[in-house]
This record gives C-alpha cells, structure tokens and sequence, in this order.
C-alpha cells in the first residue's frame, strides 16, 4: 500500500533554520547624515594627496626649478652649487618625500625669484582672490538667478530666446576678452570707472595705515569710515568682478530656467494651478526653492572655475591677487611659488566641494543616499 504524502500549498510555514527574508530587505549605506558627511569629509584628504602628487612632478617634468629659473642666467659652476645647496641634485622620490613632509608641518618653501616665503605670498595676496571670488559670486547670483526665472516663465518666447542667447555668451566668451571689451567701453570710452588696480594710490596708502587691516579693502574701507575710500574700493571692483561673474552667472541662469521649468510641470504644481494661483505665485512660492538646489550642488566646481578666472580677470585688470602673483611667477620659472599656489587653490576647492555637501544634504536629504 502506498502512502502520499501532500506538502502545504499555502506558504504559512518557513523551514526550520530558514534565513529571516527581512536582513536582505534592509536598506544599505542608510547611516544618515553623520556618515555621509564623514565619508565626504575623508575624502578631502587623497583628493589633495593626489593634487599635490601630480603638481609636484609635472614642476620637475622639466628639470629641477633652479635649473629651470635661473638657467642661462649664471654661470655653470654657480647654478650647480645653488642646485646642490637647495638639495634638488638628490633622487626625486627623496625630495617627494621631504616635500610632504614640510607640506605638513606648513612649510611650503622660498620662492626663486624675490625669496619669500611662499606661505607669505599666500597670506598676502590670498585675501584679494578672496575678495573678488566674493564680488563674482554676487554678480553671479544677481544677474544668473532673477533671469533664469524669467527665462522660465517666458518659456518659447522671445525673452527665453533673448536670455539662453545671453548665457551662452557669458560662459562661451574668454574672461580676459571681456575684461578688456569692459575696460574699453566703461573705463577707456566712457571714463565711468577706474582701468585697473584694487584702489587709487591714494586710498591705498591710507589702508596701510590702519591698525588692523584685513586685506580685504571693502572691509578695510568700511573700517575707516570715509564714504570716498569705500566709494573707491567698490569703483576698483566693479569691472573685474563683472568679468569674472558673468562666467557663472551663465551658468546659473540655464540651470535655474531647467529646474523651473521641470518643477512647473510637478503634480502639486499642477493641483495649484486648478486651484486658480496665478502662475507668478507659483514660480515664487513652489519653484524657486528646488531650483536652487541644484546651484547649490555644483557651487564647488563653480569655485573652481572661478579661481581659474581669476589667474586671467586679476592679470587683465592688474588686480594683485593669487592669480596675478602666479601669472609673473609663471613668467619668471619659479616653480616653487606656482607649486604653493596651485596646492592652496586645490585645497580650497576640496574644501568648498565639502561644504557644499554639507549644505546640499541639509537642503535634500535624498542627496545623503
């Protein structure tokens, strides 16, 4: 006689032993915040590593930086003495080595031609790259973000035509040509505003001669309480500053016109359209917002592209900052400043690309995942 045995349909019963489905289930890197932030925190430090690396050796790509700056300047037995006291006759990889480590402890080298230290020239000239890199950025949001909404709302129309025309144009056109189209028209035709520099000689000096400059001449300016120096100051920048932020402002104008756009066509968009609100309130109140985020997202390349402007807008409009300084350090083959610079601006973008993580995160929890 045989017995058949029938096996539960059902699937109410899990094997004895069987795995829980659930752990499979469990959603991965979900840390949160903490962890994304630490994550991209870390990753500062072998984006600067690989920085420094590949800086380091294209400098010695053509030789040691004595060699290359003084080259036919002095006679043979001399450079060969100033090779060997300055330890670049040495293997490459011991000089690396020795690099990092002064790298650590904040000692970025002498520079060749005016034997400065390059920490020094950093401090000195940093702020002023600061300073306008400031000015840009405003300009770039003034100018990038009202038209951008505009171009939104005027979608198809002859003002959205108008507007990409002219953001195409503003980051298609070399920096150093529209500085020069400025200088001519405002400062050569016109006379509307100074031709070069930060300030007039005269305000210059009497920021020298404050208690506690900061190098920042606006707030140098502000600190004497004298409306001519300060009138002076913003004059001096409005040029060079326009220069280099209509180069993002572009940029911003043709993400905000996408962004809008794609957040007009959203359901809850929509829901309060039938609702009768007029669609001016709808791009002020519920597209402006996630328009913005992704500015926000790619704001530290656009610190990049910025100090990239810079070493070309400072040059054009003699604007002493770190990319005037590196441009006559390029000249004079130091190689030693222009290492200590290109890691200081590499530093800073790591470091804003940080920051702005943090700020999108904050912003969009979607961007931690």
């Amino acid at each position: 006689m045989t017995t058949t045995t029938t096996e539960p349909t059902g699937g109410t019963a899990d094997p004895v032993g069987a795995p829980d489905p659930a752990p499979r289930r469990r959603r991965k890197g979900s840390g949160g915040l903490g962890s994304y932030l630490l994550v991209r925190f870390l990753l500062i430090f072998p984006t600067i590593f690989i920085l420094v690396t590949t800086v380091f050796f294209l400098m010695r790509a053509t030789g040691d930086p004595i060699t290359a700056a003084l080259g036919g300047r002095l006679p043979a037995d001399q450079l060969a003495e100033r090779v060997r006291e300055a330890g670049y006759d040495r293997p490459l990889f011991t000089q690396y080595l020795e690099y990092l480590g002064a790298l650590v402890q904040g000692d970025f080298g002498t520079t060749l031609s005016d034997r400065r230290p390059v920490l020094e020239v950093l401090t000195t000239f940093g702020i002023a790259t600061l300073e306008l890199t400031v000015y840009a950025l405003i300009v770039a949001f003034i100018v990038g973000i009202p038209l951008g909404m505009l171009a939104a709302y005027s979608r198809d129309r002859f003002p959205d035509a108008v507007l990409r025309v002219f953001a195409i144009l503003c980051y298609a056109t070399p920096v150093f040509f529209a500085g020069l189209l400025l200088k001519l028209v405002f400062a050569s035709g016109l006379g509307w505003l100074p031709v070069a520099g930060r300030a007039s000689t005269g305000t210059e000096i009497e920021l020298q001669f404050l208690d506690n400059p900061t190098g920042f001449y606006l707030i140098d300016a502000i600190q004497t309480g004298d409306w001519d120096v300060i009138s002076d100051v913003l004059e001096h920048a409005v040029l060079p500053a326009i220069a280099l932020g209509l180069l993002t402002a572009g940029i911003f104008l043709r993400l905000v016109r996408t962004n809008v756009i794609g957040t007009l066509g959203t359901g809850y968009v929509e829901a309060a359209r039938s609702r009768g609100v007029a669609e001016s309130r709808l791009l002020r109140k519920h597209a402006y917002r996630p328009a913005l985020i992704p500015i926000i997202t790619v704001m530290g390349l656009q610190i990049a592209i910025l100090l990239v402007g810079a070493v070309l807008t400072e040059t054009t409009f003699e604007w002493k900052g770190l990319g005037f300084q590196l441009a006559q350090y390029l000249q004079a083959r130091d190689f030693v400043a222009v290492q200590g610079i290109v890691v200081l601006l590499a530093v800073i973008v790591a470091v804003t690309n940080f920051i702005v993580d943090i700020i999108a995160a904050l912003i969009d929890p979607r961007v931690r995942y």
